[in-house]
């Protein structure tokens, strides 16, 4: 009877305190120049993305020398740029992240930006990264927020209202998106290649025996899963330690050592300069001010809460941000055999998969016609296509309506392939005895084989 009674009389008032409290917490006003400098970081670290990118030899194995592209569902139509259109992209790009920096047309320039930048992925499936996604939703999530208020040319030339503070929802907003990325990045660890065996880190750092100082170690199986169990640790709580003051400075310079060490060991781009500058905003948001030794804002005043619409908004957008990276929970079969559910959830760094498919279109006169994927593909994209299950059948519908447009008619198609995940001998992937003509996009993956059941191999020197 008391419990029930507290229920009935007690429980609504308590939640609706609860509430109260939150909001005041959330609506709390805080000073702007964590968030404002988060804007110029962000600027500064696309504009050096988009250099490296017209600098490094990139755009022409990406964009101009593939014949085919995959396509993401829905944007088959996104194609690059005729030659030498994506150089003048990617500079534009250049341009409009440096005016972010700035604060210059601030949300204009971001508008661009993202919507340029996004374009530029959706062109092939087999430039995702992870962090590119990552760019996405931090510029998705800026170009809302008014990281331009203060420290930048619009606020200067009086194109927005100056402020000093900004209430503290804001920042707890970037804050979650970043830990977000470091506890799944964490969980997706959590498995037995990882944290039993060492692999993918036993293999790669087998390759880099020869590095400076510390590559003698490397070719020690021990280095390799002591590193995992260091990167399952450290991704599963650094948000944690971030978070709090008295650990918030030497968590921090784990973070730069650990972002250096994978940033100098492993091919992963800018993801590790992203994660230590979108780091800085668990740091007090006055930060930046005691830094540059500026005197402190007065952060009195009322609170600021998001209104109905924004507390919608939010709560949607950290529902899936929960939810995508979970979302391999309820599909059937081993997530790094058959990835279904592996982009858009940060599993960083977690598999080596290298495999070769190869066409075979059966006649009803028993003939046969193989079809090897470099006549349509570049060998990167090859590479990338030949571990990823929902590729290699996009592939196969686009070399069936090739060989109809050539007047072939009553044939089945089929994939021979041989993957190795982590080390393993190469086993087939997909059922070579099912005709990909016949498979949709919906519905669980079982034409790609159950993944092998053997344990990696350890690489020792």
């Amino acid at each position: 009877m008391g419990l029930a009674h507290f229920r009935t009389c007690y429980r609504p008032a308590v939640t609706e305190a609860l509430r109260a409290r939150a909001s005041i917490a959330a609506g709390r006003p805080v000073d702007i120049a964590s968030l404002a400098v988060f804007r110029m970081l962000f600027g500064l670290v696309m504009a050096g993305s988009a250099l490296r990118v017209l600098t490094a030899g990139w755009i022409g194995p990406m964009y101009e020398e593939p014949r085919w592209f995959f396509s993401y569902p829905g944007f088959a139509w996104v194609k690059p740029w005729p030659a030498p259109g994506m150089y003048v992209h990617y500079g534009v790009l250049l341009v409009l992240a440096l005016a972010v920096a700035a604060g210059w047309h601030y949300r204009v320039a971001l508008g661009l930006f993202l919507v340029g930048f996004l374009y530029s992925q959706l062109v092939d499936v087999t430039n995702y990264l992870n962090h590119h996604y990552l760019v996405v939703l931090l510029a998705g999530l800026l170009i809302v927020l008014p990281a331009h208020a203060a420290w930048s040319l619009d606020a200067r030339a009086g194109r927005v209202d100056r402020r000093e503070t900004v209430p503290a929802w804001m920042v707890w907003l970037l804050r979650f998106q970043i830990g977000v990325v470091y506890v799944f990045a964490g969980l997706a660890k959590l498995k037995a290649d990882w944290l039993l065996h060492g692999q993918p880190l036993n293999l790669w750092l087998a390759a880099r025996t020869e590095t400076p100082i510390v590559g003698g170690l490397f070719g020690d199986p021990r280095t390799a899963l002591a590193m995992s169990w260091a990167g399952f640790l450290f991704d599963t709580t650094i948000a944690l330690w971030l978070s709090w003051g008295r650990t918030r400075l030497v968590a921090f310079g784990a973070l730069v050592g650990f972002h250096g060490a994978t940033g100098y060991l492993f091919n992963i781009g800018l993801f590790p300069v992203i994660m230590t500058t979108g780091a800085l905003i668990f740091f007090p948001p006055d930060w930046p001010r005691r830094l540059l030794r500026r005197a402190a804002v007065r952060v009195e005043g009322a609170a600021e809460p998001p209104g109905r619409a924004a507390r919608i908004a939010i709560g949607i957008y950290v529902v899936l941000q929960i939810g995508l990276p979970l979302r391999h929970v309820v599909y059937p079969g081993a997530l790094l055999w058959n990835e279904d559910g592996m982009r858009f959830a940060w599993h960083v760094l977690i598999r080596e998969k290298h495999g070769s498919v190869t066409y075979v279109a059966k006649f009803a006169n028993g003939k046969q016609l193989e079809i090897p994927p470099g006549r349509w593909l570049t060998w990167r994209q090859e590479r990338e296509m030949s571990g990823q299950p929902d590729l290699i059948l996009q592939l196969a519908r686009a070399i069936d309506r090739d060989l109809a447009a050539r007047g072939f008619r009553d044939y089945t198609l089929h994939a021979i392939t041989q993957v190795s995940l982590n080390g393993r001998r190469p086993a087939p992937l997909i059922d070579p005895t099912v005709d990909l003509r016949t498979l949709g996009d919906v519905g669980a993956r079982d034409w790609v084989l159950p993944a092998p059941t053997e344990d990696p191999p350890v690489v020792e020197y």
